[in-house]
């Protein structure tokens, strides 16, 4: 079945290429998951464990763990466009509590410009603004599945018998 991706009228069908639009939302989410996951742990989960624990994050070695590679596997999930549903909850705890216990006293926004060294931006501690916006793919993710070229699309062919 071809879809046409022009209205009667000659513009763009809106609703043609709306289902496209989870790929870009996909591939950023996954991949900035993965990315602190994988800085966590080049870095050493048991530095990231320290801050938990100066947080006062509840078994902070084996929840740097935990979170380490929520990340990295949720991301890759998100990246490839599976299980979805599954890994949506624990991303957004995690953001969440990124949010409550890191980013709330800073307010707002992401990018708090300090001053300018050596003709070189400086910025302060980042507030929620980046929380919210991964909180909002996730949940439009999880709302409207992970679209086309994904590995739920393929399961869900698969169990149709195509």
């Amino acid at each position: 079945m071809t879809e046409s991706y022009k209205s009667p009228e000659g513009g763009i069908n809106r609703l043609g290429l709306a289902r496209w639009s989870a790929i870009p939302l996909r591939l950023i989410v996954g991949y900035g998951f993965m990315q602190h996951g994988f800085a966590k742990l080049t870095r050493g989960p048991e530095g990231f464990a320290t801050i938990l624990h100066q947080l006062g994050v509840p078994a902070p070695h084996f929840m740097a763990w935990l979170t380490v590679w929520t990340e990295i596997l949720g991301g890759f999930a998100v990246l490839v466009g599976g299980f979805i549903a599954f890994v949506s909850l624990p991303m957004a705890i995690l953001l969440l509590v990124a949010m409550v216990t890191v980013h709330l006293p800073y307010g707002f926004s992401s990018i708090k410009l300090t001053g300018v060294i050596n003709h070189r931006a400086q910025f302060g501690p980042p507030g929620y603004e980046c929380n919210l916006l991964y909180l909002a793919c996730i949940a439009a993710l999880f709302a409207s599945g992970p679209g086309p070229l994904s590995i739920d699309g393929f399961l869900a062919k698969r169990r149709r018998g195509r």
